[in-house]
């Protein structure tokens, strides 16, 4: 199921996850590795992040001559909780300095087209960018016309001139973002929840191998700074010694059409025999087979390292799958969700029977594949149909 703390920034719109330096040095270190160019004479624009709080626009500002860039261009969107409360913002270190008194309300646009040691102190740091924007020399800092919205006229014209996207998009916006991105044909790479790949609009771009994960994300969660007004009513949060919020988000991947290296890397297997044998998974050593799905043609296959290597046909796989996906070596055919339209039957109302017992009326087994069951489980929701018991299969999430 969705990550809760995105879902419920989704549902209140609060759209302000600060992604941590670290995570983006790792991540667009990993496609230098891969192509140490693919950066080199490119105009990269962050265009949901402002300068004062955005660490998309540290990274590349103080990697600009070592990514080659032609130029970096950030713009941000109004009201920001930081923006333009302070230039001491640029400090020297991976994060910026919290925000002291009212901000103010202007979207900026940043255009760097230069940077060099101005104070002449043998290294060049986030000061002498600062220096440089006050005196305008080979750089651009101007307020919008508009709110910085990235769908508005000024923030696309942008968008047509630079070459490569990088950002942390609004989430509840995520649909919109990617289709811009695609409209406009853009190379990017941008970070969300790995569960968006289920929307009609986002996995036929998946299916198409037109998009895919990035490479220096595949498990666990990640810490983003939220506002000082971000509601935290969830685990895993914090605060620091300087008051700063942070709070860490499961199911968080790299969106991606750039190519990188582990995208290409084979993914060992055993055979069908040796999975029902040896498998580290309970769901499936000791098994006879494996089990199919009532409702669409392929066999279930619940954990990504236990796909048979000697099986050619159909297979449900995790979400997570995609952590692994080579399309040399797989190729995704579809969806088991109702819009994608590849089920094979469709079920009438059944009850649904919960852990603790409760019973209610249903239709949900029409919501993804389904296994009929020989005697109903106890530890887990399961549906009932004409005496028949069925367990609906959720495949999206971190396994």
């Amino acid at each position: 199921m969705a990550n809760k703390n995105l879902t419920s920034a989704k549902r209140a719109k609060n759209d302000e996850f600060y992604t941590q330096f670290g995570d983006i040095q790792k991540e667009i270190e990993a496609y230098l590795d891969y192509d140490p160019d693919v950066f080199r004479g490119k105009v990269v624009y962050c265009n949901c992040d402002d300068p004062y709080e955005s660490n998309f626009f540290r990274y590349f500002v103080l990697n600009f001559k070592k990514l080659g860039l032609k130029q970096l261009i950030t713009t941000s969107y109004k009201p920001s909780p930081i923006a333009n409360t302070q230039l001491e913002l640029f400090c020297e270190n991976d994060k910026p300095a919290k925000p002291k008194g009212r901000p103010k309300v202007t979207a900026n646009k940043f255009i760097i087209n230069n940077v060099h040691d101005i104070d002449s102190d043998g290294e060049f740091n986030l000061k002498d960018v600062a220096k440089q924007l006050k005196a305008n020399k080979h750089n651009e800092w101007s307020p919008l016309e508009g709110d910085g919205d990235f769908r508005s006229a000024e923030c696309i014209a942008l968008l047509k001139q630079s070459d490569i996207i990088v950002t942390n998009p609004p989430f509840s916006l995520f649909r919109e973002y990617i289709n811009q991105l695609f409209d406009f044909n853009k190379k990017f790479v941008i970070i969300g929840n790995m569960n968006a790949i289920t929307y009609k609009e986002v996995f036929p771009i998946i299916m198409e191998n037109k998009m895919w994960f990035g490479p220096s994300i595949s498990s666990g969660d990640r810490e983003f700074e939220v506002p000082d007004s971000y509601p935290i009513a969830a685990a895993g949060w914090r605060v620091d010694n300087e008051g700063r919020k942070f709070l860490r988000i499961k199911g968080v991947r790299w969106f991606t059409n750039l190519d990188h290296g582990r995208r290409h890397q084979p993914l060992p297997l055993m055979t069908m025999k040796e999975n029902l044998k040896y498998s580290k998974h309970k769901e499936v050593k000791g098994k006879r087979k494996y089990d199919n799905y009532d409702n669409y043609n392929a066999i279930e296959v619940p954990f990504t390292d236990a796909i048979p290597s000697d099986y050619d046909g159909v297979m449900g796989v995790p979400i997570t799958f995609l952590d692994k996906y080579n399309p040399d070596q797989f190729e995704i055919i579809g969806m088991t969700k109702t819009w994608f339209g590849t089920a094979t039957k469709k079920y009438p109302p059944q009850i649904q029977v919960n852990a603790n017992g409760k019973r209610s009326e249903v239709t949900k087994l029409n919501d993804g594949a389904t296994l009929r069951l020989s005697s109903p489980p106890t530890d887990q929701t399961y549906y009932v149909l004409k005496l028949t018991d069925f367990l609906n299969i959720d495949l999206c999430g971190d396994q």
